[in-house]
């Protein structure tokens, strides 16, 4: 892929561990990550995983970079209205957006064109471009609402994955289903990963034995 840049946001659904995880393996793919977090966000991550961030984008972004033990220029922490940053025009934004987790809130605010904060707009950015746009949406049960929301963005070509990991892999820990959705996710963007095994391959390679 020539343009490895991707725009990542994370709202105030439950699911801190997969938004976290995607965003390590992006990095150490080489990614340039516009990452987006709204204030409930925060509140989830704080409480899931234990990793409290400041409202501030710089002091977001050192401390997330020291955590991942990543290359901090690599990761770009935009403000909430932030409204110059790249992901908000379209002749700057990447073409690639995923939003992980979800929320049923920030589902519906794309579906309805709201931009009303930046995810939202980022959002709305790649659409407009016929980009690539996946929502990990985690809620559950879901209403007629979530349905319908689901259905319009789907039929604009919106990929909808909801966190809903499988177990054929035979997972031993919480990591391993998150590595599912993560393999999942990765694997729609076209980027490379060895997290899981694929479908079949680990089967036939133990009837060869």
């Amino acid at each position: 892929m020539a343009d490895k840049r991707i725009t990542l946001a994370w709202t105030g659904a439950s699911g801190a561990p997969y938004g976290l995880r995607l965003l390590e393996c992006l990095l150490a793919q080489d990614y340039q990550v516009f990452l987006l977090i709204s204030s409930a966000a925060r509140v989830v991550l704080a409480t899931e995983h234990g990793l409290k961030l400041p409202s501030g984008p710089l002091a977001a972004q050192k401390i997330l970079a020291d955590h991942l033990q990543c290359d901090s220029d690599k990761l770009v922490v935009c403000g909430k209205e932030d409204w110059f940053s790249p992901v908000a025009s379209g002749s700057a934004a990447p073409k690639q957006m995923v939003v992980c987790p979800c929320s049923a809130g920030s589902l519906s605010s794309i579906a309805h064109g709201l931009s009303d904060n930046l995810i939202e707009r980022a959002a709305d950015v790649v659409l407009k471009e016929r980009g690539q746009l996946l929502l990990v949406v985690r809620e559950t049960p879901f209403s007629t609402l979530h349905l319908e929301n689901m259905h319009k963005l789907s039929q604009m070509g919106v990929t909808i994955m909801p966190a809903a990991p499988g177990f054929y892999h035979q997972p031993q820990s919480i990591d391993d289903l998150v590595d599912f959705m993560v393999a999942r996710i990765l694997d729609h963007l076209g980027a490379a990963h060895t997290l899981v095994p694929r479908w079949g391959y680990d089967q036939r390679a133990r009837e060869k034995e």
